[in-house]
């Protein structure tokens, strides 16, 4: 995107002291906020978050040093959007994982300063040539982000066509933890769940979860918060969700590291995917002219 994009943008979005766009790696165009509270990074690109400091603690974001920044490749790390399917497409398997919210270019929609340690903004997706070569249906996805000591990122789904559709999501956020074998997540005890690497095997969660190997579980028919207990880093991450019945976690462990050219040999010890979905049986209909808002909201605690 050329520099001269970048000042219309900031010409009409940018706020003093708030919220900045600039060029980041492979000339992808990203916002810089910094406020009282908090600073963060959300890149157009995907509308991925990328970034989320609140003042004086360590990142509550894994950003892979290894990621691809290049159109049509996804950023390894922050809070990618799977949209329209969560993993692989369910009946074509040529299709891109995730679909393709995370892997297209979005619009700055709005940006605001709520307070001097708020700030607000808006990013848009609509249905394209490209989109409907891969998906058929008519759809506007806005994300509206808002960072200050916590961070809040909801997603509004809108059906703009004439024929109702399904689909799954997530925020499929990536934790920086301390030490992946120390920590432990909560809120998800006695949940029936999926587990994926297991044949697809239907378990029940006994106690809070510890990552000892490859995990990739879709917990059923939950809206709790979920808790990362952090002992390294001394903190809490505190996951708090809406309109979502269902939770992912995880972690490709070491093999599958390896095998993840946007990903080094040792970084799985370094975070844990706790993904606020609509996955699994957590399917979601809407209607022409109808919506659905999936929403999170991130809050650090000190341990």
């Amino acid at each position: 995107m050329p520099s001269s994009k970048i000042k219309s943008l900031n010409r009409e979005y940018s706020i003093e002291n708030h919220l900045i766009f600039k060029e980041g790696l492979g000339e992808l165009v990203y916002a810089e906020i910094k406020n009282e509270a908090a600073s963060g990074q959300i890149f157009l690109h995907g509308a991925q978050i990328t970034s989320f400091i609140p003042h004086g603690q360590e990142p509550v974001l894994f950003l892979s040093p290894l990621s691809q920044y290049e159109p049509g490749k996804a950023i390894r790390g922050g809070i990618p959007i799977s949209w329209p399917w969560f993993a692989d497409h369910p009946r074509v398997s040529s299709k891109p994982a995730h679909g393709f919210a995370r892997t297209s270019l979005w619009d700055v929609r709005a940006t605001k300063r709520i307070s001097e340690a708020e700030t607000q903004i808006v990013l848009g997706l609509v249905g394209n040539q490209s989109t409907c070569e891969i998906w058929d249906y008519r759809f506007d996805l806005e994300l509206t982000v808002t960072t200050g000591k916590e961070l809040n990122a909801q997603l509004t789904m809108t059906n703009s066509g004439n024929q109702e559709f399904t689909v799954t999501s997530a925020f499929h956020s990536y934790y920086k933890v301390g030490n992946v074998n120390d920590v432990t997540i909560s809120g998800l005890e006695g949940a029936n769940y999926i587990d994926k690497v297991n044949n697809f095997t239907k378990k029940t969660q006994e106690g809070s979860i510890r990552i000892t190997s490859e995990t990739d579980r879709i917990y059923l028919d939950t809206t709790r918060d979920c808790v990362i207990d952090d002992p390294v880093l001394k903190r809490k991450i505190r996951i708090h969700k809406s309109d979502s019945k269902s939770t992912v976690i995880w972690n490709p462990w070491s093999y599958k590291a390896q095998q993840m050219k946007d990903l080094g040999d040792q970084d799985y010890l370094n975070f844990v995917c706790v993904e606020t979905t609509n996955a699994g049986e957590d399917i979601i209909s809407i209607s022409p002219g109808k919506q659905h808002k999936l929403e999170m909201r991130v809050e650090i605690e000190a341990l």
